[in-house]
């Protein structure tokens, strides 16, 4: 295909920045989960934005964070490949941030040969003044990064960022399928769905004890029926997930069902289960399993 661009565009950037939210802003669909708490991205996910002459491969990673146990190993392993593959990367920080949790990963960043955007986001929530003082903060620390003041969730900014992306991108024919809106099966949008609610409605430890398995998705014409395991460390968290009377559970199939119906744009069944998995989150093949250790 002449004069088609594509490539792939990684963004990193600490915890809770709104890496997602620009993700989702970007492609026009919920792909990546968001919520209020840190460390809602696991995996690496992408989601492909297509033109008649660009495909626009974009990474959502994990927010960098210094890991403490082995599920945080395997997503920091995400974010050490989004410099490995990358077209261009996304920088994002947020109005007041100074430096990315780990300073390794700082400096590759400094001495990346790969263009850099970075993102100032909520500045919605910023004064002029701090606005540009952020600015002058940020040309100094990353001089050969190119500096957009955005609002993700308000969508300030973001086109124009867009445009510039497209404009960045080397000349490919399209990597994926040009109707493909991302890497991920049916099953991973369901499992997620699921563990945002959980990431909504409970508090402390519990949302990241949990992880979620699809074990049935059946589609057909009118209706997709869906069962999924939800996994927890303890029996203890069990019961709080289930909730007295199955009501917190019951909520949470609720909502995710609400949520699906959406995305697939038909009516979702769905049962929910809960089971004990003991210390998943330190366990080599379970982690595997889900997806997580690629070594």
């Amino acid at each position: 295909m002449s004069n088609h661009k594509a490539g792939f565009v990684n963004i990193i950037g600490n915890p809770n920045v709104g890496k997602s939210t620009l993700m989702n802003a970007f492609v026009g669909e919920k792909l990546s989960i968001i919520t209020s708490k840190a460390q809602t991205t696991r995996h690496r996910i992408l989601g492909i934005v297509n033109g008649d002459n660009f495909q626009v491969i974009l990474s959502d990673t994990p927010g960098i964070i210094k890991p403490a146990y082995q599920l945080q190993e395997s997503m920091m392993d995400f974010v050490k490949s989004a410099f490995e593959d990358a077209d261009l990367l996304i920088y994002m920080v947020e109005i007041g941030e100074k430096e990315l949790k780990d300073e390794a990963f700082f400096k590759r960043l400094q001495h990346s040969e790969i263009p850099v955007l970075l993102l100032l986001n909520k500045i919605d929530k910023s004064s002029q003044e701090q606005l540009e003082e952020q600015v002058a903060y940020w040309k100094e620390k990353l001089p050969t990064a190119e500096i957009y003041p955005v609002s993700a969730l308000t969508n300030f900014n973001v086109p124009e960022v867009f445009n510039r992306i497209v404009e960045l991108l080397p000349d490919s024919p399209p990597f994926y399928a040009k109707d493909q809106l991302t890497d991920k099966p049916e099953r991973f949008f369901v499992n997620e769905t699921i563990r945002e609610k959980i990431l909504l409605n409970y508090k402390k430890e519990i949302p990241y004890a949990v992880e979620v398995e699809t074990e049935e998705f059946l589609e057909d014409d009118k209706i997709i029926r869906i069962r999924s395991v939800i996994m927890v460390e303890r029996e203890t968290q069990k019961g709080i997930i289930i909730g007295h009377k199955g009501t917190a559970l019951k909520k949470v199939g609720m909502q995710a069902r609400e949520d699906l119906e959406k995305f697939f744009g038909k009516q979702v069944h769905i049962e929910l289960y809960v089971k004990v998995n003991k210390n998943w989150r330190s366990n080599t093949n379970q982690l595997r399993r889900f997806g997580y250790n690629q070594k």
